[in-house]
């Protein structure tokens, strides 16, 4: 599939809006591997394949295994996820299908159990993020499995 337009190239502030909130994202507090399963679950549901390629590889290189990456999509009758991850899992699911039922009240409350109120803020700012990019990276046609991970980027 062809990309139909380099959006950096053409709308290189909105570009540079939506890095700088990945860049507060990365350093707000919230564990590297707790966002990159967010990031890949809710790039699962809207069926982007350039964001899975990426945030599978990307979570691999921070050491996720295998058997989570794989179970993810049946996150819910797996056992290898914490209660917090399930939390934060579930709160993707329900931001990122809004139309379904809105955010139900079950999950909130489940949510901020496991989250601080300015952890939840984040986790809501990274699952409208990954959206954002989801909707982005379908509609302009970006090519998956191009992508390479930081530190495999140089060799």
């Amino acid at each position: 599939m062809k990309p139909r337009i380099n959006l950096v190239e053409v709308a290189t502030d909105a570009y540079r809006a939506m890095a700088s909130l990945e860049k507060y994202l990365a350093n707000c507090g919230l564990e590297k591997p707790l966002r990159e399963l967010v990031k890949l679950r809710a790039s699962q549901m809207n069926g982007c394949a350039y964001c899975i390629d990426m945030h599978w590889k990307d979570a691999r290189q921070g050491g996720e295994t295998e058997q989570r990456l794989y179970g993810l999509d049946a996150w819910e009758e797996s056992p290898y996820y914490s209660e917090r991850e399930r939390a934060a899992l579930a709160w993707t699911e329900a931001l990122t299908f809004i139309s379904d039922e809105h955010v139900p009240d079950s999950v909130y409350e489940k949510v901020k159990q496991h989250f601080s109120e300015k952890e939840l803020a984040d986790l809501t700012w990274l699952v409208a993020a990954i959206n954002a990019w989801n909707r982005v990276a379908i509609a302009l046609r970006s090519p998956a499995g191009t992508y390479k991970p930081p530190a495999q980027a140089a060799h």
